[in-house]
């Protein structure tokens, strides 16, 4: 069994795929209208990795701390700079032991998103 993909409700559709195409660097593989809302799934380039973004106007929202997404990287400083760039504020680099560095960064919604480096 594997996940299939991770739903986010989110306020602002714009504000969230800018966020996690510039972070993630997952894209739109498919947008389209929902009723009074709209959906976006993003994706890695391997198809692997889907997030499905779902704005409704009078929808339910993410609200409260707790939870975490982690994406992996190669280039974890690259990825931290550019968090900083965008004011995003992200967390220091920690390195709980030799095989792992990561950081944390919020999303437009509030959801804590980890970026990881395996070494």
């Amino acid at each position: 069994m594997r996940m299939a993909q991770l739903t986010l409700m989110v306020n602002n559709l714009e504000k969230s795929i800018e966020f996690y195409e510039t972070i993630t660097e997952l894209t739109i593989s498919c947008r389209f209208k929902a009723g009074p809302g709209e959906i976006a799934f993003m994706t890695n380039a391997d198809g692997e990795t889907e997030v499905e973004l779902v704005s409704m106007p009078q929808g339910q929202k993410f609200e409260g701390k707790g939870f975490i997404v982690c994406f992996e990287t190669e280039n974890l400083d690259a990825v931290l700079e550019l968090a900083k760039a965008r004011g995003l504020n992200p967390s220091d680099i920690r390195n709980p032991d030799a095989n792992n560095r990561y950081f944390y960064v919020y999303d437009p919604n509030g959801v804590s998103v980890e970026i990881k480096q395996k070494l």
